[in-house]
């Protein structure tokens, strides 16, 4: 459980130093969005990201139940 712990953490750490770096590779929204336009703003619905993140979390689970 403690090595978990330790790549979880240097995981962590990784993408924070790399986020300025990832944040330029790929502006604007994924091709699979929703858009909602209301008064106040337009809000993006990454609906791809949000299934493959599901699909990750499920296998990841599942692989530390065994």
């Amino acid at each position: 459980m403690a090595r978990f712990v330790v790549i979880l953490v240097l995981a962590a750490v990784a993408v924070s130093l790399l986020w300025p770096m990832l944040i330029r590779l790929r502006r604007g929204r994924v091709s699979d969005s929703g858009v909602m336009e209301r008064k106040r703003g337009t809000y993006f619905v990454p609906i791809a990201a949000c299934v493959a993140l599901s699909f990750l979390l499920s296998v990841a689970l599942w692989w530390f139940r065994m």
